[in-house]
């Protein structure tokens, strides 16, 4: 997008201010399957953990995308959205029986990651078709928090636990089609990831009932200039090989399911904010944005790069700035970063705004959530209002004591 369109967003409806590329999400989507376009059955289900805004979900159902949830709300948004059930799998973790039960009688396809759950379920419901999440011990990702395939992550079943997965199965009589595995975020290697696949496919041979096969996502996107990336291609070509392959060897066509939300939504993201001041101490110079980490706080969390640009004065002559934001807490978005001058009211653009921003953003504080917009087909939308005190004490019981 350019600067003068967000400039102009920010005039608009205030700062700060998230804003989507529908254009973007529509190129990556058509990436993806067109990357995997050799295996005859293939699904997305677009993560809506990533980015949960109904309007987004509804361009995603356009796009004829299913989508992957982890909460019975997210269903819900998903069945707003005009989502039929058959296109929504439920991914929870850790979530109660009753949770899964009530998601379960609405039609939504279920994937289980424990044996305690499993095996509760399929007592109850053995007719009802069920996934199971297994756990490949490979970490394909990256940082440490976002890599979930290790031994010690509290997703998936073991593979080393299929035997008893099985003596559930015989007990209760259940029917599972489905296997799914996540390995984490921000993978890199394709040969390890395919390590992982093997592993899958291994797993989904001790059962005969199966009908699709879930290889999660974590797909890595660029965040700065010429910044490492899944390529997304070259996993299409080998695993949309392997694929077929293997279901020629099961005897029957299954489905191959993805279930991206970084790579379909990070890039479309610019998160916007206006510069409250600039500080100057004996080593650094700061700039204090009108955000803090209650709005975009995964370069606290996950130590994860952002690029900032100052796209009031783009031009201008580059000095070395601190982001900080108004939050009482040490939330800095990046140290002694290269950025053109920057002065006070100047309006600062951090990329990769789309995947785990908004969707993670709270009160802390008491402040207000920012709104968002989407620009499609060259017109923007509204599809966030901009919180208000209101919306502060909307649920809060002021008693008098």
């Amino acid at each position: 997008m350019k600067r003068e369109l967000l400039l102009s967003l920010v005039e608009k409806f205030d700062s700060p201010l998230y804003v989507y590329d529908a254009s973007k999400i529509e190129a990556q989507y058509k990436r993806i399957t067109s990357a995997f376009s050799s295996v005859k059955s293939l699904k997305i289900n677009y993560a809506v953990k990533a980015l949960s805004n109904v309007t987004v979900l509804k361009l995603f159902k356009k796009l004829n995308s299913g989508i992957d949830t982890v909460s019975i709300q997210e269903v819900h948004l998903g069945l707003n959205a005009g989502f039929d059930p058959k296109d929504i799998i439920f991914t929870p973790n850790g979530v109660s029986l009753e949770e899964i039960e009530t998601v379960a009688k609405l039609g939504v396809h279920i994937n289980i990651d424990n044996l305690s759950i499993l095996e509760q379920f399929g007592q109850k419901y053995p007719k009802t078709p069920v996934c199971i999440r297994i756990n490949p011990h490979v970490m394909a990702g990256g940082h440490h928090k976002i890599s979930v395939g290790h031994i010690d992550s509290k997703f998936g079943i073991s593979i080393y636990q299929v035997p008893h997965i099985k003596r559930v199965v015989e007990n209760t009589g259940m029917h599972i089609n489905g296997i799914h595995m996540h390995t984490g975020s921000d993978i890199l290697d394709i040969d390890t990831f395919l390590r992982a696949t093997e592993i899958l496919l291994d797993t989904v041979k001790e059962f005969d009932t199966i009908d699709f096969v879930d290889f999660g996502s974590g797909f890595k996107v660029p965040y700065k200039e010429n910044d490492i990336q899944t390529n997304i291609e070259e996993l299409g070509e080998r695993l949309g090989n392997r694929f077929n392959d293997f279901c020629e060897e099961y005897g029957r066509e299954l489905t191959l399911m993805f279930e991206p939300g970084k790579f379909l939504v990070s890039e479309s993201g610019k998160f916007l904010t206006k510069v409250n001041v600039i500080k100057q101490t004996t080593s650094t110079v700061f700039a204090g944005i009108d955000s803090g980490f209650n709005h975009l706080i995964r370069p606290m969390m996950y130590e994860s790069y952002h690029h900032i640009t100052n796209i009031s004065n783009p031009d201008g002559r580059e000095r070395y700035y601190t982001i900080v934001g108004y939050i009482c807490e040490t939330d800095t978005f990046g140290s002694n970063r290269r950025i053109s001058e920057i002065t006070e009211d100047d309006i600062l653009c951090f990329d990769n705004a789309g995947a785990y921003c908004y969707s993670m953003a709270s009160n802390y504080n008491s402040r207000y959530r920012p709104a968002e917009v989407l620009v499609y087909k060259g017109k923007d939308y509204l599809i966030r209002e901009r919180e208000t005190f209101d919306d502060i004490l909307r649920n809060q019981v002021n008693v008098d004591l």
